[in-house]
């Protein structure tokens, strides 16, 4: 109860920020982006949050395009989650849609996108069997009974919205119903969950970064629960997770508007509009190139060039790139406070 009171508190803060912030979307598409990489890297990927957003911003990257690839997946299906809770409520269909997105042109999209398993699977370190598996899933003839049960857990409304999400989130784990990708959607559901109950009013809150942080922790409670049927204790880790990911998500958003309110002040009052408006699209992403100032500004190169040349002398971007074409420029204040650590205990 202490820990459901706690994440409940939390949350509301969070989900509050939107109307307060002068800047919603810093805690939107950043952090899209920061729980696709992380949720990634549960699952092997490498890529960083600094290597995605410059490869967004028309940057070159030294990253396998695979390790790219995969993290972009994971937006897209999110974000195609997002809209179809509009017409169609959590559900089956929809988790077949959002694997679809997930696995399409990937690593493991051998393994049928977009369709649930047909042959047995399991779970255990690299170059098991299935006889010395550490977890072996429900088999393929007892699958639909199983992914129904679990379908008709998501409209029950009877318990506290954490408790069941964290409730659904073991359950898909344990059914395991794709040959690949289970980790990553059952964390995509989380936060589609939260936003169908309107726990938040958009997706706010991913908890990939505490899993990532405590990946063992995250590995030995979901067994604990199968083994020994350890429900409390995967609640109160899952429930810290969520108030402490909701107290993380506030501190970023508020210290980056503080940063871009400051750079505000100090642009010089001969500062283009265009100057302003690239600025504030810092928030969104803090990597920049001219070619992509213009396109988004709807400006001529040159103008754009003033624009970012105007940043650059006030000191809110650095040249990341010694080329004198294709320069990436970066603000490092923001994508250092993107790229932290998650943070595992309350802040003070």
């Amino acid at each position: 109860m202490r820990a459901l009171s706690d994440a409940d508190r939390l949350i509301g803060r969070l989900a509050g920020q939107e109307a307060y912030l002068p800047n919603p979307h810093v805690l939107l598409r950043p952090f899209v982006r920061r729980e696709a990489v992380l949720s990634s890297r549960i699952e092997g990927t490498q890529a960083t949050l600094g290597e995605l957003l410059a490869a967004e911003a028309g940057a070159a990257v030294d990253r396998s395009p695979d390790d790219l690839k995969e993290v972009a997946n994971y937006v897209v299906a999110l974000e195609h989650g997002i809209k179809r809770l509009k017409a169609l409520p959590l559900s089956l269909r929809l988790v077949r849609e959002l694997h679809q997105k997930l696995m399409k042109g990937v690593r493991g999209g051998h393994a049928t996108p977009g369709e649930f398993r047909r042959t047995q699977n399991w779970i255990g370190p690299p170059g098991c069997s299935l006889s010395n598996a550490t977890y072996v899933p429900p088999p393929p003839d007892k699958l639909m009974d199983c992914l129904s049960a679990w379908e008709r857990s998501l409209h029950d409304r009877s318990m506290p919205p954490l408790v069941q999400v964290a409730l659904i989130h073991y359950q898909f784990e344990a059914v395991h119903p794709f040959l690949d990708g289970n980790g990553r959607v059952g964390r995509l559901l989380t936060t589609l969950f939260l936003v169908e109950r309107k726990v938040l009013p958009a997706p706010l809150l991913y908890l990939s970064a505490f899993f990532e942080a405590t990946r063992q922790d995250y590995y030995d409670r979901l067994l604990a629960v199968t083994r020994m049927g350890a429900w409390s204790a995967w609640l109160e880790y899952f429930l810290n997770g969520v108030a402490r990911q909701s107290e993380d998500a506030c501190s970023r958003a508020e210290r980056i508007n503080k940063i871009l309110a400051s750079w505000r002040r100090k642009l010089p009052a001969r500062a283009s509009t265009n100057a302003v408006l690239l600025l504030d699209s810092l928030a969104e992403n803090p990597f920049l190139t001219i070619k992509g100032a213009a396109k988004r500004l709807k400006v001529a190169f040159t103008t754009a060039q003033r624009a970012v040349e105007s940043l650059r002398r006030g000191g809110v971007i650095r040249e990341t790139t010694q080329a004198r074409r294709d320069r990436v420029f970066c603000a490092k204040q923001i994508l250092a406070i993107l790229e932290e650590p998650a943070r595992l205990t309350p802040i003070e």
